[in-house]
């Protein structure tokens, strides 16, 4: 495997959730740059050696509601 994509949210604790696509991996950060670091523990927790991915996306989905 090559590449790994993490759907990245705010937490309605604060902070943000990143669950893997297509593996049951799941972590947590209270800045990107904390959760950053948790993924990659993650997913070296997750697999072997030989199979970890090279790439690792992150798509940051950001929900805002504005008032009309």
């Amino acid at each position: 495997m090559s590449e790994i994509i993490f759907i990245v949210e705010n937490s309605d604790e604060g902070g943000y959730t990143a669950k893997a696509l297509g593996h049951s991996i799941h972590t947590e950060g209270e800045t990107l740059d904390e959760l950053k670091e948790n993924v990659k523990d993650a997913i070296k927790c997750h697999f072997d050696d030989n199979e970890i991915p090279h790439i690792v996306r992150l798509h940051i989905v950001k929900d805002e509601v504005i008032a009309i």
